[in-house]
């Protein structure tokens, strides 16, 4: 709700009476309603200022450190800050990898500049680095050999304790080679396949699995696990609990008093003050303690699921997934685009493998990866192409192990609610510190005035001691309940509640503020495949040979080859078996195992289907070349050569790009035929067809090349034959039309963005409900050509955008987020759908069909790809936002009563009726039980009928002040009536009438808290409590 503006909705509650009386009353409380957003206004503008720089990701350090500054009132800075980055460990960090770089940097630039000095000017750019770098490595071994480093040696002895375990090299060796890039060192032991029989593995059929070989290889060569700090015992917690500043002075306050007291008055009356104190104390550093080690545990819970990554491997002569922290050197692993690097290794064979090394080095350029340069580091990520890796370093021997060991202690990003509360926290703790000072100089001064008139001012008894002291610790315990140190810490109990139970509820939440940001969301860019549909793709219908034909099982497919002529079936497998990222391989079980993508998968499943052999298929050609798919060109390329000589070039993706690049096609009796307008229209028809029916449709062509040396440039672009067009069904999940309304109900537009043709997009998208009357639908390429000025009357409208590419999503988001100002969410699961993923407000990765690289940019992992789980996700960020603003409700209303109760007191009456035990106690509650219970309420369906608070939206809303101080004045006004009246009130008499009324007064105001709860319960509770 904005500051200095109501919204009608409850104009009507200020009506009624006569219109003198109406008109008099409706000014009055137009007065009051303005003073309220004042308040919030005021309130809003200094969290802004003061603490509004930090986002909810990618914040800047200078944004960090300055709020940090600006809390100059921390009792216990320990427990404060626990849950917050460590910027000096992020440091170290970002030296190393400046480490990392800057000897390379250094030595690249140096001899470029030699190059350029002594006239080679006119040598290619490309071959002036390759010349670089070589020079460059050649100057690191001098630097080596006069540093008296052992990565000159003309000859390797294998270690007597590695020899005697059957190996042939060492660790430090392995590493060497590697980190070093050291090829002389690498041909000295064999090349790759020395490497590999000194490590006692098999590049075909990777490490034998043997239960001691495998043991003796982890004590030589360590575990692929990097150091991590040991969690905290409960001890510590209770060590950092003590360490709260107004405590240790109660503390000393309490021991001063139960000494003063006993010397006075004996034991054990005189011990009753100073040990109620020290039980207080003690109470609530034990409660403090139990709930901070519960919250560390699931934290430390959580770390371990964000961790789980498994890798491709061959053991055995099987392919297997493995966790990465069950590698071993010697192992053989199989990389594809989007996986991690998961250790320190040697490339063995692949295509077109480009390695991003900026996680470890910071560069962005990214490194091709071949026969020629096959050192890989552990931690990069695969951008392009695929490979088969023999690892040879692992863990703590690594640079990545090294790395990660330090960023582990860098922490999570604090969220923007908890540095705004850190903020509220500060502002109320500086308020509460003035009145203590002034409460403690009020009683003081009435203390040493009755002294001065009674003549005693230099004769102190032991009894004018322990009130003055009593004085003191009541100022004191003002403060530690005026700090509401608890604040903070309820945000960071909320968001662990919440990411436990999101985990239960197939979301793993990566970074802390995605959860509190989910709540605010206006706008969702959905993926299509494997998001809305299920993800499992079955071919169900194709045109071969100008055929139309449905596949109701696999069992009719074997019938489809009589059908089709032999060479016509010969080449659709290999289409099929070659121009594919996935594979056909027998597992553990001797069963066949198809891996790959959903589409590749569909596709693998029909070639098998037609009695082809996988691997026999692949032997009869010679795989030269591979273009991976591209969602730019959004096709896949592979150059085979024929064993009757030339080449074949084989391609397929989207269909009607496919189809532009085709001029010939195979005709009904399997004859190559060129493709004219007719038939090209004709086929442009089948695809449309096949789209409106919700499938996705490709096409698959290949190309004959008889000039060998233009065939190994590049792949032809056209002049292709078409084969076919095959359309495959991805059926919706169910649910998700519901979810869909669900968030529209909500207030949340649903868009989808895919890679899709434009007829299966909007088939899919009215099947879901997301494309309604009026909603636009758009292709990637067209939209890429509107203006701005046409774009903001589009964007509102839009619902659908197929054939989109990754920048065009990129620019869907940037505008939403900045010319629109929605909180947007973005689901991606590719490498190139990192950049939407980053840009977005929450970015959503798929945790089945996502790879690494999208996983690490989002700050939500969607492990069973669902779109009815993102839903769930908008569900527990909202009630994340709403059980921090009852936290901050009941705290501030506590807070405000506590302080002026036993301020005005000391002022006008000389005592302050609430002790310092039973402020200790209300403390507690606040802090601790008062967090438990508000801040860990669970979600329920009417959170999804509300709008969404969006991008300007305020924490502290009207409503909220109005109840804060509604309340306050109530407890006041009750209070301060026992306090008047309460003798009267009970009949009551004697010496002890004060200590009774007191003690009323005491649990009058914890009375008051606990019916204050119950105005933050479920509405479906309260129902029940009114039965």
């Amino acid at each position: 709700m904005a500051g200095g503006r109501w919204r009608g909705k409850n104009s009507h509650d200020f009506g009624g009476g006569t219109a003198g009386g109406t008109r008099e009353k409706s000014l009055a409380f137009v007065k009051i309603r303005w003073e309220i957003e004042d308040r919030e206004a005021v309130m809003e503008n200094y969290l802004n200022e003061n603490f509004g720089g930090v986002k909810p990701k990618n914040s800047s350090e200078e944004a960090l450190r300055r709020w940090r500054k600006l809390c100059v009132l921390v009792k216990n800075p320990k427990r404060r800050f626990r849950f917050t980055a460590n910027l000096s460990k992020r440091s170290e960090a970002e030296a190393m990898k400046k480490t990392n770089r800057g000897a390379w940097f250094f030595m690249l630039s140096f001899v470029g500049m030699w190059l350029d000095l002594v006239g080679w000017v006119i040598v290619p750019r490309s071959e002036k680095l390759r010349i670089a770098v070589l020079v460059s490595k050649a100057a690191l071994q001098f630097i080596q050999a006069s540093l008296g480093v052992a990565a000159t040696r003309d000859e390797y002895i294998v270690p007597d304790e590695v020899k005697a375990t059957g190996f042939e090299i060492c660790a430090d060796e392995l590493g060497s080679i590697v980190e070093g890039h050291d090829f002389k060192r690498l041909r000295m032991h064999g090349g790759i396949e020395g490497t590999a029989s000194k490590l006692s593995t098999n590049i075909e059929k990777g490490l034998c699995t043997d239960d001691d070989k495998l043991k003796c290889r982890q004590e030589v060569y360590g575990i692929n696990r990097f150091t991590e700090s040991k969690p905290q015992s409960f001890w510590v917690f209770v060590w950092e609990a003590i360490q709260d500043t107004t405590l240790v002075i109660l503390t000393a306050c309490a021991v001063i008093s139960l000494t003063v007291g006993i010397a006075m008055e004996g034991w054990p009356k005189g011990a009753h003050d100073g040990l109620g104190i020290i039980a207080s104390i003690l109470l609530v550093v034990f409660v403090t303690a139990t709930s901070d080690y519960k919250q560390s545990l699931q934290f430390k819970d959580l770390d371990k699921e964000k961790k789980k990554i498994f890798v491709q491997v061959t053991r055995n002569g099987y392919r297997q997934k493995i966790s990465i922290y069950d590698l071993l050197p010697g192992d053989i692993v199989h990389l594809m685009i989007g996986d991690q690097v998961p250790a320190d290794g040697l490339f063995v064979d692949g295509f077109s493998l480009l390695i991003n090394e900026s996680s470890l080095t910071g560069e962005s350029e990214p490194v091709p990866i071949n026969h020629a340069n096959p050192f890989l580091l552990s931690g990069t990520k695969v951008q392009d192409g695929s490979c088969k890796m023999l690892v040879t370093t692992v863990g703590m021997r690594t640079q990545w192990g090294k790395l990660m060991a330090t960023l582990s202690e860098g922490g999570d990003d604090e969220t923007p609610l908890q540095v705004k509360l850190n903020g509220v926290a500060t502002l109320v703790g500086k308020i509460g510190l003035f009145f203590a000072v002034v409460t403690f100089v009020v009683l003081a001064q009435h203390l040493l005035i009755s002294k001065y008139l009674q003549g005693e001012y230099f004769n102190w008894s032991g009894d004018d001691a322990l009130e003055m002291l009593e004085y003191f610790a009541i100022a004191v315990t003002i403060v530690v309940v005026a700090v509401p140190e608890g604040l903070p810490l309820a945000v960071t109990l909320s968001l662990a509640f919440a990411m436990k139970k999101m985990m239960n509820d197939k979301a793993l939440v990566r970074h802390l503020a995605a959860c509190e940001t989910m709540g605010s969301a206006t706008s969702i860019c959905s993926d299509k495949t494997g998001t809305l549909t299920s993800n499992h793709m079955t071919v169900v219908k194709l045109c071969i040979c100008e055929n139309i034909s449905e596949l109701e099982s696999f069992k009719e497919a074997s019938s489809l080859m009589s059908l089709f002529p032999s060479s016509v079936v010969k080449t659709i497998l290999q289409s099929i078996f070659n121009n594919t990222s996935g594979e056909v391989v027998i597992n553990q079980d001797e069963r066949l195992q198809i891996l790959g993508t959903p589409t590749e998968t569909a596709l693998l499943e029909f070639g098998l289907s037609l009695g082809g052999d996988f691997q026999a298929v692949r032997r009869q050609t010679k795989l030269v070349k591979v273009e991976p798919f591209n969602s730019t060109k959004k096709r896949m390329a592979v150059l085979l050569q024929m064993p009757e000589g030339g080449y074949r070039a084989h391609c397929k993706g989207a269909s009607e790009i496919i189809l532009a690049a085709c001029d010939k096609f195979i005709d009904r009796s399997g004859s190559v035929a060129p493709l004219n307008e007719m038939t090209a229209n004709k086929m442009k028809e089948i695809i449309e067809n096949f789209a409106s029916e919700a499938l996705r449709t490709l096409c698959l062509a290949y190309i004959d090349i008889e000039n060998s040396s233009l065939a190994e440039k590049h792949i032809p672009t056209s002049g292709y034959t078409c084969i076919g067009i095959v359309g495959i069904k991805d059926p919706v999940r169910p649910g998700v039309r519901e979810s869909v309304a669900i968030c529209r109900s909500a207030g949340i537009n649903v868009r989808m963005v895919t890679g899709d043709n434009i007829n299966t997009a909007k088939a899919i998208a009215k099947e879901c409900g997301i494309l309604t009357d009026g909603g636009i639908c758009i292709e990637g390429p067209e939209f890429s050509e509107k203006s701005v000025r046409e774009l903001m009357q589009l964007i509102p409208n839009l619902q659908v955008m197929a054939r989109s590419s990754p920048m065009d999503k990129h620019v869907l988001v940037k505008h939403l987020r900045s010319t629109f100002s929605e909180v947007v969410a973005v689901t991606g699961d590719g490498t190139n759908d990192a950049p939407a993923l980053h840009e977005a407000d929450i970015g959503l990765a798929m945790g089945i069909a996502g790879t690494e690289v999208a996983k690490e940019s989002a700050d939500v992992i969607i492990l069973d790809d669902n779109f009815s789980t993102i839903v769930t996700v908008a569900k527990w960020g909202r009630s994340v936002y709403i059980n921090i603003q009852k936290f901050v409700q009941f705290q501030l209303t506590v807070n405000i009563v506590a302080l002026i109760v036993n301020f005005f007191s000391a002022c006008f009456t000389g005592s302050a009726p609430l002790t310092a035990v039973q402020l200790l106690w209300v403390n507690m509650i606040m802090d601790t039980l008062g967090a438990l219970a508000l801040a860990t309420e669970p979600p329920n369906d009417d959170l999804m009928k509300q709008p969404p608070v969006g991008r300007k939206g305020n924490f502290i809303t009207n409503t909220m002040w109005r109840n804060i101080l509604g309340q306050a004045v109530y407890q006041l006004i009750v209070i301060w009536y026992l306090q008047k009246h309460g003798k009267q009130l009970f009949r009551l008499q004697g010496p002890s009438a004060d200590l009774t009324v007191n003690t009323l007064i005491f649990n009058t105001f914890v009375f008051c808290q606990v019916a204050f709860q119950f105005a933050f319960l479920p509405q479906d509770l309260v129902a029940l409590l009114d039965r």
